[in-house]
């Protein structure tokens, strides 16, 4: 009888061992398997960039084969949209997953009633945030422009771990500029001289810095945003950028030294502007398939809205077959680029037509990592089940826009294939994209009951703002340096 006792002693004394050991095996497969399949994001917003700038949509001149290298392994976005037909709202939009009907940012920051910029506060809630509270690492390298006037609007603030850029948008007009910021410091670039575009170009530091970032964090699950200054004025760009565009016979377009500090050719200048920035795009896809990352990891590229440089469609056609560029709520002004990027997941040389836009960033990041929006109310929708090609959900709510500058305010939504826009006591216009993507042929007075229906969905899908009105107003400037409106 001893014996037998002894025996179920040290038969139930290692049962017990067994079930710990594999208790603890279990919970470390587990907390590991979040490190390991939590995929990554990095999302690589242009500034400026045409909807016609890059070879997959067109583009004759501009050498982009990074860019169409990604869109060949990945899946475009045929008719994503910015968040604003300019840079602040439309980042606004991309953080918050708000469109500047209900957001708080609607307009750059010299277009305020008070003349004080309106940026980020501590309520809002943003992506960064939420991919934190998801455990994941989080950064901005490059043009912030969300932190205008005051610092409650600095990334390290809004749920940022580090940030390593330009602050302010005027800052970012400058591709020699001489301090930046890391976190909530700023540093000087020793030798940068923005008057005469000599020292260190500060894309090349965004670049370099986004790289290290992903080497650094490459044991964790990241989310990296790299907002790219380029292809914004200034139009200048190191000389290695412009050799492949030198001597072919292009018209001449001459820049005059003012504000901006261009280069002599601007044709030359922003052509190399855009495939340096595509060059770069390749380097970091280069560097996550040598770390083993591409599989779990997510890119996406776009730009904040449409083209400046080339806003009236000459040499280089930059917003392809679309009406108007930066400014403008037509089409050229707020129809953007977009690629997906993940080999394995995303099945390449795919395309849809699924409309989407800036403000649905922010639930998409949120299902990649595997939680609920803290927001209910959101105007997003996440698009990653149309990345996926999966069943994507219903777009029952309309795509919306305003924008209030020199013609403002103005106003434009899309439901369905039908877009309207609105400018201030003028008819509203009305196009239909399915056969009029160009946006010519106006059908309001043919279709006298969508218009109306348009007209009400434009009244009602607004929320009040008193620093945004939709009433007429001038531009500030930014504050003690003036900038001569339109610059910014």
């Amino acid at each position: 009888m001893e014996k037998s006792s002894k025996m179920k002693f040290i038969s139930a004394d290692r049962y017990y061992r067994c079930f710990a050991i594999v208790i603890c095996i279990l919970l470390g497969f587990v907390t590991g398997s979040w490190a390991v399949d939590k995929p990554n994001l990095i999302f690589i917003l242009a500034d400026d960039l045409g909807y016609g700038d890059v070879g997959y949509n067109g583009q004759q001149h501009i050498l982009t084969p990074r860019i169409d290298q990604m869109a060949a392994e990945g899946k475009v976005l045929t008719d994503h949209y910015a968040g604003a037909t300019v840079c602040m709202p439309s980042r606004g939009a991309l953080m918050t997953g708000f469109h500047t009907g209900h957001g708080r940012i609607r307009g750059n920051p010299n277009w305020t009633v008070s003349g004080v910029a309106v940026d980020l506060k501590p309520g809002d809630i943003t992506v960064a945030e939420e991919m934190k509270r998801a455990g994941y690492k989080t950064a901005v390298i490059g043009k912030w422009g969300l932190a205008e006037n005051s610092l409650d609007g600095l990334p390290t603030w809004q749920g940022f771990d580090y940030f390593m850029g330009y602050r302010t948008h005027v800052d970012a007009h400058h591709h020699y500029w001489p301090l930046l910021w890391e976190n909530e410091r700023t540093f000087h670039i020793d030798g940068n001289d923005y008057m005469n575009t000599e020292g260190k170009y500060v894309h090349d530091i965004v670049t370099d810095s986004a790289l290290q970032y992903i080497r650094d964090k490459q044991e964790d699950p990241f989310f990296l945003f790299v907002a790219y200054a380029l292809p914004h004025y200034e139009l200048t760009v190191p000389e290695d950028s412009k050799e492949p565009y030198k001597n072919l016979g292009w018209p001449k377009e001459p820049r005059k030294k003012a504000h901006y500090r261009d280069d002599e050719d601007g044709n030359v200048a922003y052509a190399g502007m855009v495939s340096r920035m595509d060059r770069d795009v390749g380097r970091i896809l280069d560097l996550l398939r040598q770390l083993d990352l591409e599989e779990n990891t997510l890119v996406i590229f776009t730009s904040d809205n449409g083209p400046v440089y080339e806003r009236d469609d000459r040499f280089f056609n930059s917003n392809g077959v679309l009406r108007g560029g930066k400014r403008d709520l037509y089409e050229g002004g707020i129809r953007v680029p977009f690629v997906a990027w993940w080999p394995g997941k995303i099945e390449p040389g795919s395309n849809s037509a699924y409309p989407s836009a800036f403000w649905d960033f922010l639930p998409t990041a949120c299902e990649l990592a595997g939680i609920e929006p803290t927001e209910k109310s959101l105007n997003g929708i996440s698009y990653l089940p149309t990345l996926m090609g999966q069943k994507q959900k219903n777009r029952d709510a309309v795509l919306y826009w305003e924008f209030n500058e020199v013609d403002g305010p103005i106003q434009a939504i899309r439901k369905g294939n039908w877009k309207a826009v609105k400018y201030l006591e003028k008819p509203i216009e009305l196009y239909n994209l399915a056969s009029d993507i160009s946006e010519t042929t106006d059908l309001a007075t043919r279709q006298p009951d969508q218009a109306a229906r348009m007209l009400e969905l434009l009244d009602n899908t607004r929320t009040h703002s008193d620093e945004f009105p939709l009433t007429k107003r001038k531009s500030w400037g930014f504050g003690s340096r003036k900038r001569p409106i339109g610059s910014e």
